[in-house]
């Protein structure tokens, strides 16, 4: 165990806290991304991309196994609405979902009938619509993907229409977005641009089109995945830490990890267990801190 080091930035992160050592649940990676927690399975699953497969990691027991090899150099994953695991396949190029029998569903792979470059993180909002980023680490060599032309001009942010299964872009003017998140009541969506260092904000409109996209906070380096919790507060992946911002873009504090973080995701059965996906390792706490209602609960 790591003793645990928060870091804080104003006062209003003065009273976050939490176990007093962060817990590596297992090592072995070569790049651990796309951690999410499925609670009807007491379970937590996530992507090791160059070895080109998904690991799960067991609440109850504490074993770590495979979850599923080949795995299409899966990157990002989510629940929607149904509980259904949401993939992002970047050696597929395309957004895929598992269904209850285990079948898999195509939910994106191609728009205005050119292939995606590589789906990189999803998330599914309370009105079933799709949204996700495409940079193209997964077609640039072999490590992440299979490298591979490049059909469509540019890396953007796309949604998909729940009823239609229409592939749009809704934000074209990204570097490389890579990690987003919805604010609480939907109404913003909260994007990182890796390339840019920094995360930027969009308003969402009724249509499912997007407004604005000021950026939101910069400062922490390359940033990746993103979750909220409860209060409304934005925890971003980006170097060796997880950072902490207010609704209002605020650098509140950060929890300090021993390797880069990718990703994160609040579970455990109160959402106030932290999971991170950190280059090699897969890490745990708990804090007095809850998640953000997932759209399925």
């Amino acid at each position: 165990m790591i003793p645990t080091e928060f870091e804080v930035l104003d006062e209003r992160f003065a009273t976050v806290g939490g176990d007093s050592w962060l817990e590596r649940l297992h090592t072995g990676s070569r790049w651990a991304e796309g951690p999410v927690y499925v609670p009807a399975g007491r379970y937590l699953a996530w992507s090791d991309i160059p070895n080109d497969r998904m690991l799960r990691w067991d609440e109850m027991s504490g074993a770590v196994g495979p979850f599923r090899q080949p795995a299409g150099y899966t990157n990002g994953n989510t629940l929607d609405r149904e509980g259904r695991l949401v993939s992002c396949r970047q050696g597929e190029r395309r957004v895929v979902r598992t269904e209850h029998d285990g079948s898999i569903t195509v939910l994106a792979e191609r728009w205005q009938g050119r292939r995606l470059n590589s789906p990189n993180d999803a998330v599914v909002r309370s009105d079933g619509s799709l949204w996700f980023t495409d940079p193209n680490y997964g077609i640039t060599s072999d490590y992440e993907g299979v490298r591979a032309e490049q059909e469509i001009d540019g890396c953007h942010v796309y949604r998909v229409d729940p009823v239609t299964g229409e592939v749009r872009i809704v934000a074209g003017d990204f570097e490389r977005p890579n990690g987003l998140a919805f604010s609480l009541d939907e109404t913003r969506l909260y994007v990182a641009d890796t390339r840019r260092g920094h995360l930027r904000v969009f308003d969402v409109r009724e249509d499912g089109t997007l407004a604005g996209g000021e950026v939101f906070a910069e400062g922490g380096g390359r940033y990746d995945g993103m979750r909220l919790d409860d209060q409304g507060r934005v925890w971003a992946a980006a170097g060796k830490a997880v950072h902490c911002y207010a609704p209002d873009g605020t650098a509140l504090g950060r929890l300090h990890v021993p390797e880069d973080v990718a990703n994160l995701v609040f579970g455990g059965l109160k959402r106030n267990r932290l999971f991170i996906a950190a280059t090699s390792s897969l890490y745990s706490l708990y804090l007095n801190v809850t998640g953000a209602r997932p759209v399925w609960a």
